[in-house]
């Protein structure tokens, strides 16, 4: 059961050995099978949990995913049919002890109609969908913004494999996209998983973005805070002059309506603000300090 602790559920350490692991479990599991606690529905879940415990620490390589991962890392990879899948009911229940119905039987009754009747007294999954996929893959500022084309390569069944993806306009970091039947291959008849691009956005040297709104710096002189002045800005479209009023103090910030982005999903772009600084020389000569000095006098 997800979030399960699947030691403590057994009443075993970590470095338990596989038969103290199967002796806990064959303890566990007389004690608490339903055809000893009837109508004990507490006991029926410490059953179903104790076997999905045994079912993962029993088996190699899903142990070690446990102890790797952990409870909540291990539950988003492997779901109830994948704990399951290749235990054997039949035989782990075989010599269980009087007054215990097979594995098959109790198996078939506690877990539902997810599974179907396997070979030699076993279950094995019905029809399942592979296993879905993910991958990050880095695209650059302007192409999140505006969409592209990208070819992305990733590994399949343990072959590479080369796909073009359309990134669609206005994607941000962290969206995902999803492209059906590009996963894992899909088992008993079962159809492939997909495969999902995780879009990281790298950052630009001239822009920053919040939702569909884009914002960019530009400096200007002290006396063209104080005078006025036009001033070329870049936009994803290219250079637009504005205008700087008079008097301007550092931090404002200039809208340009509709020259944002358009979110994924909306039908609306952004706005693209530009934020004024004022620029204030570090050295000065001999001259600019006399007339800074004499508007200095004059209450400047």
């Amino acid at each position: 059961m997800a979030g399960s602790d699947y030691y403590k559920a057994l009443g075993v350490d970590k470095k338990a050995t596989p038969d103290e692991i199967k002796k806990a479990f064959r303890k566990l599991a007389v004690k608490y099978h339903p055809d000893r606690n009837p109508g004990d529905k507490s006991a029926e879940d410490k059953f179903k949990e104790i076997n999905e415990a045994y079912a993962v620490l029993s088996d190699p390589k899903k142990k070690e995913e446990y102890d790797t991962f952990g409870s909540s890392g291990f539950h988003k990879q492997y779901s109830q049919e994948d704990i399951f899948r290749n235990f054997d009911f039949g035989n782990v229940y075989k010599d269980m002890g009087a007054g215990t119905t097979g594995g098959d039987d109790i198996f078939s009754r506690l877990f539902g109609g997810a599974f179907a009747r396997g070979g030699r007294g076993g279950f094995r999954p019905g029809p399942q969908k592979g296993t879905d996929l993910e991958m990050e893959t880095d695209v650059s500022f302007r192409d999140a913004a505006q969409g592209a084309e990208k070819v992305v390569a990733f590994r399949r069944n343990g072959k590479r494999e080369e796909l073009k993806v359309k990134i669609p306009a206005g994607v941000n970091n962290g969206s995902k996209i999803r492209i059906t039947g590009k996963g894992g291959q899909g088992e008993n008849g079962g159809p492939q998983g997909d495969l999902y691009l995780i879009i990281r956005v790298l950052p630009d040297p001239v822009f920053t973005r919040d939702g569909g709104d884009l914002f960019v710096e530009r400096a200007i002189p002290f006396s063209s805070a104080c005078l006025g002045t036009s001033l070329d800005v870049p936009t994803l479209e290219g250079d637009k002059r504005i205008k700087v009023p008079a008097g301007i103090q550092s931090g404002t910030k200039i809208r340009l309506k509709g020259c944002g982005v358009k979110p994924l999903g909306s039908n609306t772009k952004g706005d693209l603000y530009v934020k004024i600084g004022v620029r204030v020389p570090a050295d000065l000569n001999a001259e600019q300090k006399r007339l800074i000095e004499e508007l200095a006098g004059k209450g400047l």
